[in-house]
């Protein structure tokens, strides 16, 4: 810790310790885990949220919704995104993970 601060991982681990937020963050996984495939996708690309737009026929403010998960896409949407950044759209169910 320098200059007073503190480090937001500090902050996030303190806050992971009580068991309400964690249940609340951990309900968030989906989207951040779309969110993140999103990104991913895009800088394998090489692609700009701009050039991904234009691909897609749409604007890069619409992508930039997309990628922060302030949208929820249609299967739709998810595949026209894939095809813009050559990737192919994969959708899975797994067991949910049991507690300790």
């Amino acid at each position: 810790m320098r200059s007073g601060r503190i480090a937001m991982r500090d902050i996030a681990a303190e806050w992971l310790k009580d068991p309400a937020f964690r249940a609340e963050y951990e309900a968030l996984e989906p989207e951040f885990a779309l969110a993140s495939a999103l990104i991913e996708a895009r800088s394998r690309a090489g692609m700009t949220q701009a050039q991904v737009a234009k691909a897609m026929g749409t604007t890069q403010a619409v992508i930039a919704r997309l990628e922060g998960g302030r949208v929820k896409p249609s299967t739709r949407t998810l595949k026209r995104f894939a095809k813009a950044t050559g990737t192919r759209l994969r959708i899975r169910f797994e067991p949910e993970r049991r507690p300790a």
